[in-house]
């Protein structure tokens, strides 16, 4: 039984990126069951055994962009904020719109409009965003296991930088990520970012 469980796990995972695939190259608006079904090259009755509807499988895709959009605050290249040298390359990073090598822009913000629409959806965006601000958290609060900053407020300081994040990323997405604009904007938001967090001297 555990077997035929996590063989069911497995290939609905597959299906999630399969139709993640489909959105990324017709726009999430028009990726239908039939067409993964017809990219997948099996019928819609198999989507469908593991997927009751469309609004199913949208909560699934949303949780496949969770995943990867984690693995940017949890990297291995992130992990230890042991100097301030380590906390200026984190927080640099984070504005360094480094999502793009997990996920594409596009399926995103069609997945975001969606709260708008399905409550369901709703609720799980906002626990994929408080996962975010759960994570980036952790990551200040290992500068401040390591005395690295003194901030006692990391809840306070945590909700602004996530919406410095956030903001910056929809905007920047608007400029040539090679022009010299896109890179003074970076440089601001860096610097007040950085500017939240009380660094031992």
């Amino acid at each position: 039984m555990m077997g035929r469980k996590n063989l069911g796990i497995q290939r609905r995972k597959e299906i999630i990126i399969s139709f993640y695939e489909v959105s990324r190259k017709i726009g999430l608006e028009n990726a239908s069951i039939a067409k993964l079904a017809q990219h997948m090259d099996i019928s819609k009755g198999l989507v469908l055994h593991y997927f009751k509807n469309r609004d199913e499988l949208l909560i699934g895709l949303n949780e496949y962009i969770l995943e990867q959009h984690l693995r940017v605050f949890t990297s291995e290249k992130n992990e230890a904020l042991s100097s301030k040298e380590e906390v200026e390359v984190f927080i640099e990073n984070l504005f360094a719109r480094a999502w793009n090598e997990y996920f594409d822009d596009g399926v995103f913000y069609s997945c975001y409009a969606l709260i708008y629409r399905i409550p369901e959806f709703k609720e799980s965006f906002k626990s994929y965003l408080q996962q975010l601000h759960q994570v980036l958290q952790e990551k200040l609060k290992t500068a401040l296991d390591n005395d690295v900053i003194k901030n006692e407020n990391l809840n306070e300081v945590t909700e602004v930088i996530f919406a410095l994040i956030d903001g910056a990323y929809y905007y920047l997405g608007m400029f040539d990520e090679s022009g010299s604009i896109y890179r003074e904007k970076v440089n601001l938001y860096v610097k007040h970012s950085l500017g939240l967090l009380d660094f031992r001297s």
